[in-house]
């Protein structure tokens, strides 16, 4: 049984990009398995951090840390430049006004959680990405509310002190356990099993690509227009801001630049609903629902293009 196990785990951390893929069509073909995972979200994300953190150059991190303005410019860039480029680049578009409020929204949140865990995997820079994951995490609560207003001119109610300590206790305990696992396991074990870790991680990111489709499926039976139409948007958003934050980046070296890229084009939605609360209308729902899809196909259709562009 635990030469199964290690099998399957050995598999996934493989062929991570096509069981993300897989994990969103499983969780859109059956329902209730979508609904039975509902639950398992916020341990997903938690997981997910703590085995790209236990697998992370901490070395590279701390040089991070030393190049404050390199961490403010990735601040700005995400919290403020790219939800100003969306906004911008609407204006010229016929799109329903619930997918425009998606789009810049989307646009102003921090990136997913998982970013750090799929730069690993696709060999971008983790380390970046965990700075970056974790900065602008902490600061979305304070930088959404007034750009959402200027932009949208849409209030959003956000208990910052609930917010800020929900997002500490995701954050901070998942670095905790990080540093926890690393004092105790020795370097050469974390090296000896990265692709077991790998895999891990890419199960826990499958559980959350399912889960989070909840509804999904009962939304497009009802609404199938704008669902498509929803989809067709956050897949060329996705696309459009990856490059977009790739070549702004570009002068910082082609892994960094399309770290950014990948992190600029995936953001964290689910933060998004939470700020929202109960306000959001079911439209709005549906695009942040479907806005999951490219989330996790694109890594895996996009993989050889960051080989290529890596190797040159």
């Amino acid at each position: 049984m635990r030469e199964i196990a290690y099998r399957a785990i050995d598999f996934a951390g493989t062929h991570a990009t096509r069981l993300l893929a897989a994990g969103v069509l499983i969780g859109l073909a059956i329902p209730p398995l979508a609904t039975a995972l509902r639950p398992l979200l916020l341990p997903s994300i938690v997981i997910s951090l703590v085995l790209a953190l236990v697998r992370l150059d901490w070395s590279a991190f701390g040089a991070y840390a030393r190049r404050p303005l390199l961490v403010a410019w990735m601040l700005v860039w995400f919290l403020g430049v790219t939800p100003v480029i969306v906004w911008l680049a609407l204006q010229a578009l016929p799109l329903p006004a619930p997918i425009v409020t998606g789009l810049v929204l989307m646009a102003a949140a921090s990136p997913i959680m998982s970013g750090a865990a799929i730069s690993l995997l696709v060999g971008l820079d983790a380390a970046l990405a965990v700075v970056a994951i974790v900065a602008t995490t902490a600061l979305v609560p304070l930088t959404l509310p007034p750009v959402a207003a200027a932009l949208l001119g849409v209030a959003l109610e956000i208990d910052v002190g609930t917010f800020m300590l929900r997002l500490a206790l995701i954050v901070g305990g998942a670095f905790a356990i990080a540093w926890l696992a690393r004092r105790l396991a020795p370097e050469a074990a974390i090296a000896r099993n990265a692709r077991a870790l790998d895999g891990v991680a890419v199960i826990w990111m499958v559980v959350f690509a399912i889960g989070i489709m909840e509804g999904v499926t009962a939304l497009a039976l009802e609404h199938p227009g704008y669902v498509i139409g929803a989809t067709i948007a956050s897949f060329a958003a996705n696309v459009v801001l990856q490059a977009v934050g790739a070549l702004a980046w570009l002068r910082q070296g082609m892994q960094r630049a399309l770290t950014v890229g990948l992190l600029t084009g995936n953001r964290n939605m689910g933060l998004v609903l939470v700020a929202l609360g109960g306000d959001a209308s079911l439209e709005l729902v549906a695009f942040f629902a479907v806005a999951q899809i490219p989330m996790y196909v694109l890594p895996g259709l996009l993989l050889p293009t960051y080989r290529r562009l890596l190797a040159g």
